[in-house]
């Protein structure tokens, strides 16, 4: 009887944590099918104009262009430098590692108004205008963090044997790394790369210091709110980038959850 209630009690309490998180998501989601510019509930005559509106919008189609961009961008170039950084940290035994792990990992963990400030005096100290590459330059700084916590993760869940394997068989450095070490870290790098996309698309503290003249879809947003005059196209918008964000999340979600990283070794390939 205990355990039933102990029960009831745990999913309660679970149920209530997602209302509180996503209820207010939810609200968001169904005042953009109101017909009303003023947001009261019950919702009474529902309708999917706003959708047009700001679909045919050109400020929020070259803010949506301009956060793409800074996404993609910051996400190829995170997931280079923070492969590289795992490997790095990873293989090499040198002095300082673990304060050099700690370092790669602290701007996610910094406020993000801590790092878009020292960005901006950085970026003005050495003379360089805001554009779309400081953009770039702030989102890459914590994607890097997602990138690198994921390849470190999965290689030392790699055992070594692989490697050894790889190098008994007559594969060269390259070799190895194509056909055991990248097949291993694989869905790493995806999910890695899906979650810095995601984390980078919709951030607006850092942006908003980067940024300049530069509108991305997140200050459009703020600017929006802020003025109060375009509520009903605002959450129209806000629905949007909900559902491109958790597409890349699910699919992290569900990469990060496989074991089938094993790879396959190529022995005759490799023979060869």
């Amino acid at each position: 009887m205990r355990a039933k209630a102990a029960r009831l009690g745990l999913w309660l309490w679970v149920i209530g944590v997602l209302v509180f998180l996503f209820a207010p998501i939810v609200t968001i989601i169904l005042f953009g099918f109101d017909r009303s510019v003023i947001e009261t509930w019950p919702i009474r005559h529902w309708t999917l104009s706003w959708y047009s509106v700001a679909w045919h919008d050109p400020q929020v189609r070259s803010a949506f262009v301009l956060s793409l961009k800074a996404a993609v961008a910051a996400t190829i170039l995170a997931t280079i430098l923070g492969s590289m950084a795992a490997f790095g940290v990873h293989k090499a035994r040198f002095f300082g590692r673990d304060s050099i792990s700690l370092l790669l990992i602290l701007p996610l963990a910094l406020p993000g108004i801590i790092t878009g400030v020292a960005l901006n005096s950085a970026f003005r100290w050495a003379g360089i205008t805001l554009s779309l590459w400081t953009i770039i330059v702030g989102h890459t700084t914590f994607c890097i963090v997602v990138i690198y916590n994921n390849v470190i993760a999965r290689l030392r869940r790699t055992s070594n044997t692989l490697l050894e394997a790889s190098a008994d068989l007559g594969a060269t450095g390259l070799q190895t790394f194509r056909f055991v070490t990248l097949p291993t870290i694989a869905t790493a790098l995806v999910s890695g790369a899906l979650l810095a996309f995601a984390l980078s698309f919709d951030e607006v503290i850092v942006t908003t210091f980067t940024a300049g003249a530069q509108n991305t879809l997140p200050i459009w947003i703020f600017g929006a709110i802020r003025l109060g005059q375009q509520l009903p196209e605002v959450n129209v918008v806000v629905t949007l980038v909900v559902i491109l964000m958790f597409i890349p999340i699910l699919i992290a979600a569900r990469l990060t959850g496989s074991d089938n990283f094993v790879p396959r070794v190529r022995a005759t390939r490799i023979a060869k």
